[in-house]
C-alpha cells in the first residue's frame, strides 16, 4: 500500500509550548487513513517537526504501508532526512534516528518540502494539540463563564440517540451497512426514547435531526420528529462501521474466520475488518461530520441519531480520549448522551449510556 504522510510541528516560542500533527493519506485516492497529535510540553520548533514525522512514519507503519512520500514545510527536516544537509543540532540526532529507523520498514520512503499552505490539515492537528496542552495546564483557575472546564461561549448541545433494536443486535451480530429495519420491540424503545426527548428542555418544533441514513437510524430519528415535530436530515458520516466480510457474523465466528486478524483489529484501530473500514477511519469520519454540524448548528441544540461506532466516537472527542474507549465503554440499544462542544475548543459530556425511559 503506497501512501502520504503530512506532518507538522509548531512551538509557541522557540523553545515554548509545542504540538505536532500528522496525517496519513492513501497515495491513490488522497482519503485519510490514520491522524495523530499530541502536545510535547516546551520544545523547539524543529523538535516539533521532528516529532510530527516520527508520528505520521508510525502511524504508516501500523497501517502496513509499503511505500511512504512524506511531505512537509520543513525544509530543515525534509534536506536532513533526505541526507543533503548535516545534522548539527544534538537534540535532533535520536529524533533523526528514530525517523530513519522507522523509514527502514518500508520499501521506499520520499521526501518533499510543500509550502505550508499545502500542508494545512497537519498544521491544524498541531494547533489543536497546543491548544488543548493549553487547557489542560491552564487549569480551573482561568476567569470565564465555565470555571471548572475554561469553557467559553455558547455550546453546541448534540442528545446523541443510539437506534432501536433490530433482529441483527438480538443475535448480536456485526450489523455495519447492512440495511436492516428496527423490530417492533425496535420501535417501541424508538417511541420511548421520543418521549423522553420531548420533555426535555431546549427540544421542540425547530429541533434538527440529523441522522444515519440506515433504515434502523431513520426509524428511530423519525419517531423523535413525530413527537417533537422537528426536522429530519440524514448525513453519511453518521453511518455505522463498514464490517465488510465480518458483516452478519457473530463475534466468536469472526474470530474463527479470521482469529490473527480479528485479534489484531480488538487491539489496534488502525487495522481494518477484511474489505471494510478501521476504528481509526470511522473516528477521523465522524471528526469531520462533527466540525460541519458545528459549523452548521453552531449553538443549537440537535438530536443526532446515529450507531455505536460513531455515538462513542462523538463521546471520544468530547472526551478528548483515546481509542480504548471504543472497547471499555458500553451503550445500550435506544440510550441517550449528551454531549456539549463550545466554540473555543473545550468540550463537556453531560450524559452517557441513558435508558431510564426504557424502564
Amino acid at each position: 500500500m503506497k501512501v502520504v504522510v503530512e506532518a507538522d510541528g509548531g512551538a509557541r516560542g522557540n523553545p515554548g509550548p509545542a504540538g505536532y500533527g500528522a496525517v496519513v493519506r492513501d497515495a491513490g485516492t488522497g482519503a485519510v487513513l490514520a491522524e495523530r497529535q499530541d502536545g510535547l510540553g516546551v520544545a523547539t520548533n524543529n523538535v516539533a517537526e521532528y516529532s510530527g514525522l516520527i508520528a505520521g512514519l508510525r502511524a504508516a507503519s501500523e497501517l502496513g504501508a509499503s511505500d511512504v512520500a512524506v511531505r512537509m514545510d520543513s525544509k530543515l527536516v525534509v534536506e536532513q532526512m533526505s541526507g543533503r544537509w548535516k545534522i548539527k543540532n544534538e537534540a535532533l540526532r535520536p529524533l533523526a534516528a528514530q525517523a530513519r529507523e522507522l523509514a527502514a520498514g518500508f520499501g521506499s520512503v520520499t521526501y518533499e518540502w510543500i509550502p505550508r499552505a499545502r500542508n494545512a490539515h497537519a498544521d491544524r492537528l498541531a494547533n489543536e494539540a497546543m491548544d488543548t496542552q493549553a487547557g489542560k495546564t491552564a487549569g480551573p483557575e482561568r476567569t470565564t463563564p465555565q470555571k471548572w472546564t475554561g469553557a467559553q461561549g455558547t455550546p453546541t448541545r448534540m442528545m446523541l440517540l443510539r437506534h432501536g433494536q433490530t433482529s441483527m443486535s438480538v443475535d448480536r451480530r456485526y450489523s455495519g451497512r447492512g440495511d436492516v429495519p428496527l423490530t417492533e420491540h425496535g420501535l417501541q424503545q424508538a417511541a420511548a426514547a421520543a418521549k423522553r426527548l420531548a420533555g426535555m428542555p431546549g427540544l421542540g418544533a425547530d429541533t434538527v435531526i440529523v441522522t444515519s441514513p440506515l433504515t434502523r437510524a431513520k426509524q428511530t430519528a423519525q419517531a423523535v420528529a413525530d413527537a417533537l415535530g422537528g426536522r429530519v436530515e440524514t448525513h453519511p458520516g453518521l453511518l455505522e462501521t463498514d464490517f465488510g466480510e465480518w458483516e452478519g457474523l457473530t463475534f466468536a465466528e469472526a474470530a474463527r474466520r479470521d482469529p490473527e486478524l480479528h485479534g489484531r483489529w480488538l487491539r489496534d484501530p488502525s487495522v481494518p475488518s477484511p474489505g471494510g473500514e478501521s476504528f481509526d477511519a470511522v473516528h477521523q469520519r465522524v471528526r469531520r461530520t462533527r466540525d460541519e454540524l458545528l459549523e452548521t448548528h453552531g449553538g443549537e441544540t440537535i438530536v443526532v441519531v446515529s450507531h455505536v461506532t460513531p455515538i462513542k466516537s462523538l463521546l471520544r472527542l468530547g472526551l478528548d480520549a483515546g481509542p480504548s474507549l471504543l472497547f471499555r465503554l458500553h451503550l445500550d440499544l435506544a440510550s441517550l448522551s449528551i454531549v456539549e462542544f463550545y466554540p473555543d475548543g473545550n468540550a463537556s459530556v453531560r450524559l452517557v449510556n441513558d435508558i431510564s425511559h426504557l424502564g
